[in-house]
């Protein structure tokens, strides 16, 4: 047995191919959600394995509060029963190889910087996820701005008309006014927005035809510290709605997108998998191979500089 094992290995070697598998190619997900749902600790990372996520950003949750900004509790646990920033840093401290994790709180919540600097100082990546019922430009708001450019982390907002981030159309005066923060778009009125004709802001997932020039489009391409997350229903919509001005999108943003799943599937695969389908929608329409590794990969790398 030996000796065949070996006369196999060596026809291996000279036709350059290995006895031993090759490594899965890395995916950072950018977007996921400890207790998202309900779902067990367990569950979770058999899905981020399955889907084949290598390393993966948790984004907790802010304080509870009953208050505007949550929408009277509606918004404690991201409206996702997400888990905040002591779960998830606890979470990943003994799985540092494959999780990382962000930092959160509410944002006019007293307090709240120095809420979520202190776990930016226990090794947070992000700021995020921001969804709460204020102006995107609000003091409070700004405070946690000017709280990522001194930490140099990203923050990542979830844009959603009449709920989550007000005046959407008014933030390129905060990419202005801190051109040094990064800023993550995600969700519904982010993703809408790829279109030039969207102008009914209660079609959350608008279908059929992408106009050029949409504001999120213009955003993408004005600003250097905008970056967009393809996660979510709304990434998955805006990804396939399109397919031909998908192709021309990503090749335009190829620097600027980032893979997420958002996605409380306990599989990891088939049709209710938000994450799988997205990785599949971009290995199909990603114009080719080096713009899909930038995208599952190489740009998450080096923003959260993992």
């Amino acid at each position: 047995m030996e000796r065949r094992d070996f006369l196999i290995g060596s026809v291996l070697a000279l036709l350059g191919t290995s006895t031993k598998a090759s490594p899965r190619e890395p995916i950072i997900d950018i977007h996921q959600h400890l207790g998202y749902s309900g779902r067990p600790d367990d569950v979770l990372i058999a899905h981020q394995r399955a889907i084949g996520a290598t390393t993966t950003i948790l984004l907790p949750a802010g304080r509870p509060a009953t208050r505007p900004s949550t929408h009277g509790g509606v918004a404690n646990g991201l409206q996702a029963e997400a888990l905040g920033n002591e779960a998830c840093y606890r979470f990943a401290k003994s799985r540092r190889h494959a999780f990382r994790i962000g930092a959160n709180d509410v944002p006019d919540l007293d307090g709240a910087p120095r809420e979520i600097e202190r776990y930016l100082k226990r090794g947070a990546v992000v700021i995020a996820e921001q969804k709460f019922g204020v102006d995107c430009d609000s003091a409070e708001m700004q405070k946690i701005y000017a709280l990522a450019g001194m930490y140099h982390v990203p923050v990542l907002m979830h844009w959603q008309s009449g709920m989550y981030n007000y005046g959407f159309e008014r933030f390129h005066k905060m990419l202005d006014k801190f051109p040094r923060v990064k800023f993550l778009g995600h969700a519904q009125t982010w993703w809408a927005h790829i279109d030039g004709n969207y102008t009914d802001q209660t079609t959350l997932y608008p279908k059929g035809p992408v106009a050029d020039g949409g504001l999120t489009d213009r955003y993408l391409s004005d600003y250097p510290n905008m970056y967009g997350d393809l996660s979510a229903g709304s990434g998955l919509n805006a990804l396939t709605r399109d397919e031909d001005f998908t192709r021309a999108f990503l090749l335009r943003h190829r620097n600027k997108l980032l893979f997420g799943s958002d996605c409380n599937d306990r599989n990891g695969g088939g049709p209710e998998c938000l994450g799988a389908q997205i990785i599949a929608a971009v290995r199909r329409l990603a114009p080719d191979r080096q713009i899909e590794r930038q995208l599952l990969y190489e740009n998450a790398k080096r923003l959260f500089r993992l």
